[in-house]
């Protein structure tokens, strides 16, 4: 799941990244693509590109992938032309969902996520009646099981990082946005390998459901992260204690 990671267990964090890695990697190629379309191919003059890159190389996508994208997105390789837009919603609970697309089709787009949020018993929300929710923050996540909280706060810390924090065998890293990079760097300078790595959304307030409500709006969440068009969800779920999910 994309965004905030404090709910996630290993399970969610490394299964569900391990079995739609395809799936991860066509959407980092998109955000790569539209970044060098809108930046140029220059890691120099285009923070955006450096930074998708960065995520990319944190999911472990393979160089040549990354240099095609790049390609494709300042015209040296055929590739297509996406939009960028963002959907507010709320799910059942009154959690709220706050969906980043890049699209090629932007009525497919909106018909398909209309649909599967009223499939859920969800709705689309008012522009800025969710994204005030939330703030953006780097967000990179660990293994808790190979590496100490001590030892990557300590590198974190010297990256500029605003805290870390550990959660159901998870480390988390977060910073200010203009922190991302560096705190990135510092971490993989120590040779510490990241599950994922990303500027998010991160709410400033959490929802806490009981765990039937909570199983329904994470299969929400799941539907709407295995749409095509659809790039990253964000919300402000927390997990029950104990949830074992489905």
């Amino acid at each position: 799941m994309s965004g905030h990671s404090k709910w996630a267990t290993i399970k969610h964090a490394k299964g569900a990244a391990d079995a739609k890695r395809g799936q991860i990697f066509t959407k980092l190629i998109k955000e790569i693509s539209i970044a060098a379309r809108m930046g140029g191919g220059s890691l120099d003059g285009n923070p955006r590109l450096r930074t998708a890159i960065l995520k990319a190389r944190a999911a472990n996508m393979p160089r040549d992938n990354i240099e095609r994208a790049v390609k494709k997105g300042t015209g040296e390789l055929e590739g297509v032309n996406y939009e960028e837009l963002v959907y507010e919603a709320y799910a059942p609970g009154g959690v709220a969902i706050f969906i980043e697309v890049l699209t090629d089709n932007k009525n497919r787009a909106a018909a398909d996520i209309r649909n599967i949020l009223t499939r859920a018993g969800g709705q689309l929300a008012t522009t800025g009646s969710v994204s005030r929710l939330f703030k953006r923050l780097g967000v990179i996540t660990m293994d808790g099981e190979k590496y100490t909280e001590d030892a990557v706060m300590e590198a974190a810390l010297e990256g500029g990082a605003e805290d870390v924090s550990m959660s159901d065998g998870i480390i988390e890293v977060t910073s200010a946005p203009e922190d991302f990079e560096p705190v990135l760097n510092a971490l993989q300078s120590k040779e510490f390998e990241t599950i994922s790595a990303q500027i998010s959304m991160v709410a400033d307030a959490d929802v806490l459901l009981d765990n039937d409500a909570t199983a329904k709006v994470l299969r929400l969440i799941d539907k709407l992260e295995d749409n095509e068009d659809v790039q990253n969800v964000y919300s402000n779920l927390t997990i029950p204690e104990g949830f074992e999910g489905e």
